[in-house]
């Protein structure tokens, strides 16, 4: 089977949201330096972070359906000349004056509501550009590499950057990054579905019947977002722990990075292995995030906890691809973007809950037990889904089967 990356019109997609990604994960860290040099406020950081997040909560839905709607390359060509213009619009303020808080609120509103129709989309410009279904779980695996890598080397390009020229030059250059996505996505051929649309009211309502019918799907979003509310506690309150209790900020540090690392290696392992229950398999090793929040929870030694973490964090890396495979090889091409969109939705809407309840609860009975409550329905929602028949059973080769005899029929029909 050929490489993906031999494929022209994978390997412009590849690169564009390659570049995408490595300059949004500089963003946050910028961005945090932005609101610093407007106020001091962790107010106003907090509207600033809501602004982003509100708007993509909201239209995440609406996204979908424009995703299967229209043909997804049109789609995510748009949101990166938005991105572009918001994020070199913040750039500009900042380099060139002293901007103000409600300038960087609005950018952000701006990229987070575009960022709402542009995530439903990758999906389809995956399998839309990829020569052969086999190829798709290799396809996926590269991205989640980049992904990852992106994570890791994201915030370390944002420190550069903004300790040689404050961070207006890191929103210039991510900027720059769509501006030259946009430019590769116009070149790239993405083969388009074709939709019959109905009313908004109609297809949002079909798209939710495609994710309730598969009992795989819905259970394991349960399991996902379970994870990205603990994901929100531990954040919340693992800095605080790790200072306070734990050795100071070289702890918290040397976590981050381990977790960094063991997320690309999970993907490295993901793009080589061939799980016979994808599903299953993968829905499992999430729950093993449960174990760095009880042990942080109950104060163990700190090294004990950053090795359990960066196992936890290779346990997601693996997943990411994994999951992607199954999802664009069950869902139909005509509903995927409005299926990714609910994933999104839902595992998304969690983190803030976390990030809300988790100091509420820490100073009602202490850091641990939210940390314990966050671990039980993470260990619980994830290891759970393998009592659920269709992930047990959910193949990807059944998958390809099915697929090869719809296509046969077609063939017979016609």
């Amino acid at each position: 089977m050929p490489h993906p990356l031999r494929t022209p019109a994978f390997r412009l997609l590849f690169l564009g949201r390659s570049l995408s990604l490595v300059g949004d994960a500089a963003i946050p860290l910028a961005l945090s330096f932005a609101v610093l040099s407007v106020t001091r406020s962790a107010s106003a950081m907090a509207i600033v972070l809501a602004s982003a997040m509100v708007p993509k909560l909201l239209l995440l839905p609406i996204g979908g359906v424009a995703g299967d709607w229209f043909n997804a390359k049109t789609v995510a060509l748009t949101t990166d000349v938005i991105r572009a213009a918001s994020q070199l619009f913040v750039g500009y303020e900042l380099l060139s004056g002293e901007p103000q808080l409600w300038q960087l609120a609005l950018a952000e509103a701006i990229g987070g509501a575009a960022s709402a129709f542009a995530l439903p989309t990758l999906p389809s410009l995956i399998t839309g550009t990829v020569e052969k279904k086999e190829q798709l779980h290799r396809a996926n695996a590269l991205l989640g590499v980049v992904t990852t890598s992106s994570r890791v080397g994201g915030p370390v390009v944002a420190a550069v950057l903004v300790g040689l020229a404050g961070p207006g030059l890191a929103f210039v250059l991510d900027g720059l990054s769509f501006v030259v996505s946009a430019l590769l996505l116009g070149m790239t051929p993405v083969r388009p579905v074709s939709v019959q649309r109905r009313s908004l009211r109609a297809d949002l309502a079909e798209g939710w019947q495609e994710v309730r019918s598969r009992d795989w799907y819905w259970t394991s979003l349960i399991g996902h977002s379970a994870w990205n509310g603990a994901a929100a506690v531990l954040m919340t309150l693992g800095p605080g722990l790790a200072v306070g209790e734990l050795g100071g900020k070289g702890t918290w540090t040397a976590l981050v990075i381990v977790g960094g690392v063991g997320l690309v290696l999970g993907s490295l392992l993901a793009g080589r292995a061939r799980p016979r229950r994808p599903v299953m398999t993968a829905n499992l090793g999430l729950a093993t995030y449960a174990v760095p929040l009880v042990l942080l929870g109950a104060q163990a030694p700190a090294a004990l906890i950053i090795a359990t973490y960066g196992l936890a964090q290779a346990a997601l890396g693996f997943l990411m691809p994994i999951w992607e495979t199954s999802v664009q090889s069950a869902i139909p091409a005509t509903a995927l973007a409005r299926v990714t969109s609910y994933d999104w939705l839902l595992s998304l809407g969690a983190m803030p809950l976390g990030y809300v309840l988790a100091p509420l609860a820490a100073d009602a009975w202490g850091p641990a037990v939210p940390l314990w409550i966050a671990a039980g329905l993470v260990g619980v929602a994830c290891a759970g889904t393998a009592a659920v028949p269709g992930v047990r059973r959910f193949t990807l080769q059944d998958q390809t089967q099915d697929e090869a005899a719809d296509e046969q029929l077609a063939e017979k029909v016609s």
